[in-house]
């Protein structure tokens, strides 16, 4: 029994139809995909955003850090202490006025002094 010409020609061609949907397939996934080639400018924002929080974090972690060294229980900051207790029970007069000072960080050894 022979095959007809058609028939050997779709047998033929359907290993390379096959082939091509699969690379298709995965090249639609990666220009239109949640990863892919058309959401990199949302990916690249969604990173900026991320960062920009890690700073905000790191900045709000080195504050929180200050405020640990200034009431260690072998040197409470007298001023930073009373500071605290009165903002936080609510008993600062309205006539008062409350300054917050950065901490003076001394210079490490090898720095030059500023002009």
């Amino acid at each position: 029994m022979l095959a007809s010409p058609l028939y050997l020609l779709l047998r033929r061609a359907v290993l390379p139809a096959l082939c091509l949907l699969v690379i298709g397939y995965f090249l639609t996934h990666a220009l239109f995909g949640p990863t892919g080639y058309l959401a990199l400018d949302d990916i690249r924002a969604e990173r900026a955003a991320a960062l920009a929080h890690n700073h905000e974090l790191a900045r709000q972690k080195k504050s929180l850090e200050r405020d640990i060294q200034l009431l260690d229980p072998r040197g409470v900051d007298r001023d930073f202490a009373d500071e605290l207790v009165r903002r936080h029970l609510g008993v600062i007069r309205p006539d008062e006025l409350i300054i917050p000072l950065t901490p003076v960080v001394p210079p490490k050894p090898g720095d030059s002094l500023p002009e």
